[in-house]
């Protein structure tokens, strides 16, 4: 196929991650990239032989450009995708899809009254680990699934990264940072929720940078930091998640486990595309190791290369606008439980995105 020029507004830490990764799908083509600093984008344009750092209004009406990768952060994830598709180009952004439901669903709206395609990270369900997942599932390795537990706890990010300033307000927090990793992966293996219930918390009102270059530095906690949470799912199942900045100490919590009539499945970290993936039968004493059954060399800009080829193709993409706004609905609805002490029936769903077929080269998506 035709390859799709692509460029990349935002050239921070994460872009890394998306010049590498992007480059291992011929599909794609990476024209030009633009941040708001512009050294910062001439500097990654020479290190991955980017042609142009340009400004990003000039990289949004730029003519070439058919796919525009959004890695800005999250408060501008919803309004610059409006931006791209305004301009007549299709937008693929980093999670989350939004900060709330509403802008998420002008999103999607926008899309298709252009007919345009959006999507959004994360991608990683499309690895090795949880397409093996998937076709575990789908084959009835634990028989019939009767429910999940997902577990993402840790300290928070003030300890290691270099500006962690947003991760304590609106769009961040574990569940707007981890959950899309969570809840996609649960998706892709279960199908679409339709009841949420949480209950939230903030269990410290300040943190204070330790990392650098802003140690010292006190941070206004603006959102919940640790969740729990009850997930029904449209196939009669439910789930069990907890998603926490507020463990100091270790923890011997899996990452996904999913629980069968026939068996248990152990899910590799949905935040990478490979991972250790276990599987105990009905009445076995042992785990076993299942081997990956899809390529596990694939990185973060598979979600776009996938759009890629649905644009040349025609077919649905897999990382998709209808899911993400699924996500950011159960995302929100957590914390909006938990402040009315109810149940919360969501009013979005999607369907399981297409399993990706055996044996594909690296770097191809289509068979």
């Amino acid at each position: 196929m035709k390859p799709v020029k692509v460029g990349i507004i935002g050239c921070g830490a994460i872009s890394r991650a998306y010049f590498e990764g992007s480059a291992i799908f011929k599909i794609l083509e990476i024209v030009a990239c633009a941040d708001l600093d512009h050294e910062r984008a001439k500097a990654q344009a020479e290190k991955y032989n980017i042609p142009q750092a340009i400004s990003v209004e000039e990289l949004i009406q730029h003519p070439d450009i058919e796919i525009i990768i959004n890695l800005t952060i999250p408060k501008f994830h919803a309004s610059l995708n409006q931006e791209i598709l305004n301009a007549g180009k299709h937008a693929y952004c980093e999670k989350p899809f939004g900060l709330n439901l509403a802008e998420a669903e002008e999103t999607c709206r926008l899309a298709k009254e252009k007919n345009l395609l959006v999507g959004c990270a994360p991608d990683t369900f499309l690895g090795g680990g949880g397409q093996t997942c998937r076709k575990l599932i789908d084959k009835g390795a634990i028989g019939e699934p009767i429910a999940a537990t997902a577990f993402c706890v840790g300290r928070g990010h003030e300890h290691w990264h270099p500006n962690p300033s947003f991760y304590y307000e609106q769009g961040g927090g574990p569940m707007f940072d981890m959950g899309p990793y969570y809840l996609t992966a649960l998706v892709n293996l279960l199908g679409p929720a339709v009841r949420i219930s949480g209950s939230t918390k903030k269990s410290f009102p300040t943190r204070t940078i330790s990392s650098k270059p802003f140690a010292g530095t006190v941070l206004t906690v603006e959102i919940p930091t640790h969740l729990t949470g009850t997930i029904d799912f449209a196939n009669d199942l439910t789930a069990t998640i907890i998603m926490s900045f507020d463990v100091f100490g270790g923890h011997h919590l899996p990452c996904i486990e999913i629980y069968g009539t026939e068996g248990t499945l152990s899910v590799p970290d949905p935040n990478t595309f490979e991972g250790t993936i276990l599987l105990r039968g009905k009445g076995e004493t042992e785990w076993k190791e299942i081997p990956h059954t899809h390529e596990t060399n694939v990185g973060r800009g598979i979600g776009a290369a996938d759009m890629a080829y649905a644009i040349r193709s025609g077919r649905p993409h897999r990382a998709n606008g209808a899911m993400a706004l699924h996500v950011v609905e159960m995302m929100q609805a957590f914390e909006n439980s938990s402040d009315q002490s109810r149940h919360l029936n969501l009013k979005t769903s999607c369907s399981k995105p297409q399993s990706l077929p055996l044996n594909l080269p690296t770097g191809e998506l289509d068979s």
